[in-house]
């Protein structure tokens, strides 16, 4: 006789650094996770600074975080992947979503999945997810995803993503990513780390 076991739903946590609703950066999560959930079998929970509360800036250290940032961070290192969303404010992103990353333990994002994005007014905002979000998670042995994702603000429309490039763009990446979670939770990659380094990322056999 075979007996099934039961199988575990892929936790993503959609974080975004907005610090206002509605936001931008928060709607892309929040479609980036409906495409993620229509392509394989997710459990969503989105978040943002807000959540983290009005007293995040002011915590030095982790310990001296209130209930409700220390449940945010907590949440984002339990997570099985993760997308990552933020508004660009003069060639960066906010030091407060920075702050937050901060505040991450330094081994708790290794080997995670990890897509992503950001918003902004124009295209002059563009490197930003390239220049600073991929080497900053990358910095955390994450597996960022291979295709990541900018919108300027003309390229919405009723605040989701409209433009046809950036809805193409979008689809490859959510292929890319699903195809992340679904290889990880099979247990076909992971990365062979020593301390704080990585050293290498390793294909299991199928």
């Amino acid at each position: 006789m075979t007996i099934s076991l039961p199988t575990h739903t892929p936790h993503v946590v959609l974080l975004s650094g907005n610090t206002h609703r509605p936001s931008k950066s928060r709607a892309l999560a929040a479609t980036l996770g409906q495409r993620l959930s229509e392509r394989t079998e997710v459990r969503l929970t989105q978040l943002d600074l807000l959540d983290a509360g009005p007293h995040l800036g002011a915590a030095y250290f982790r310990t001296q975080l209130s209930p409700e940032a220390l449940a945010v961070v907590e949440t984002i290192e339990r997570a099985d992947a993760l997308i990552v969303t933020t508004p660009v404010y003069k060639g960066s992103y906010p030091g407060l979503f920075k702050h937050l990353i901060d505040l991450l333990d330094i081994e708790a994002l290794a080997n995670v999945p990890v897509f992503i994005g950001a918003t902004g007014g124009g295209q002059r905002h563009a490197l930003v997810v390239e220049h600073q979000l991929r080497p900053l998670f990358g910095f955390f042995s994450a597996l960022v995803n291979p295709t990541s994702l900018y919108v300027s603000d003309a390229e919405f429309s009723e605040g989701e993503p409209s433009h046809p490039q950036v809805l193409g763009r979008l689809a490859t990446g959510i292929e890319q990513f699903a195809a992340l979670i679904e290889a990880r939770q099979a247990g076909k990659i992971h990365y062979a780390t020593k301390g704080r380094d990585q050293v290498g990322l390793a294909a299991a056999n199928a």
